[in-house]
């Protein structure tokens, strides 16, 4: 169950760990970790997803060594079997970006969960929060990378012609159409040919839930991606794409999300 709703984490509040993953658009001017120490749910741990991310590349959010993640995790002060709850307070889902990164780096997806509606919901049903700072005991957290769930740009150009897998896009309409200015400055407007649309957007309600599983098959469908082919996700730099991840994984169980890592930051590089 990739998706737990808010009741479900207030009865287990003592029995999880529990990750803010708040990262927001540069342009809306907000940040993620001053508004954690405002507030959060109890027993939270902030991530960065810029600090935890590759830090010698002029390309936003992509994936770290592996010595790095056990580094990042084990001062979280999180164990290889603990369960985990990501929630974020973002309009882009930014959680779905961390919940993937854990399971690139290996942790059990059983034991990975989204928080249903995120921060809003949770505030919106005036449930408890906190500003005091969660104690952590410094763990050994050890990964092993499923490397089969990335993709870089040599093997999405390659992939063009021999056509092994789909890509799908999770940016808007008008971005993938080339028909607005990229928001990240050097980037000209477009997409990767012969990759599918489905903005990231149109899976989300109101709240921030996820649509129904009903709903969302029927998303993916309209896009006319073969949908029994190998599926790839991208979008602008690699958070978005990960909320089509998960959106897809509630369809199909068996789907481990793949994501091309670079995205547009990247590919649509002048």
């Amino acid at each position: 169950m990739p998706l737990v709703d808010t009741n479900w984490l207030e009865k287990n509040l003592k029995n999880v760990k529990i990750i803010d993953c708040s990262w927001h658009m540069p342009q809306t001017k907000r940040n993620g970790f001053e508004e954690y120490q405002k507030q959060h749910i109890e027993n939270t741990i902030f991530f960065d997803l810029d600090k935890n991310s590759k830090t010698d590349t002029d390309l936003p959010h992509m994936l770290t060594d592996i010595k790095s993640w056990e580094e990042i995790v084990s001062n979280m002060g999180i164990k290889n079997e603990d369960q985990i709850v990501i929630y974020d307070n973002s309009d882009v889902i930014s959680s779905c970006r961390c919940w993937y990164n854990f399971i690139y780096f290996g942790h059990n997806p059983n034991l990975i969960h989204i928080l249903d509606g995120g921060l809003k919901k949770w505030n919106n049903e005036k449930k408890p929060t906190t500003i005091n700072l969660t104690k952590i005991k410094i763990s050994n957290y050890l990964a092993a990378e499923k490397k089969e769930l990335v993709k870089n740009k040599k093997e999405i150009n390659e992939n063009i012609s021999i056509n092994k897998f789909k890509v799908i896009d999770a940016r808007s309409r008008e971005r993938f159409d080339g028909k607005v200015t990229e928001p990240r400055k050097g980037l000209r407007s477009g997409s990767i040919k012969n990759s599918f649309c489905l903005p990231f957007s149109e899976l989300i309600n109101e709240d921030r839930t996820f649509i129904n599983k009903n709903t969302i098959l029927k998303k993916f469908r309209l896009t006319k991606c073969e949908l029994d082919k190998n599926i790839v996700f991208t979008c602008g730099s690699g958070v978005t794409a990960s909320v089509l991840a998960l959106a897809y994984s509630l369809i199909d169980t068996k789907y481990m999300p793949t994501v091309y890592d670079g995205s547009w930051s990247e590919y649509g590089k002048n």
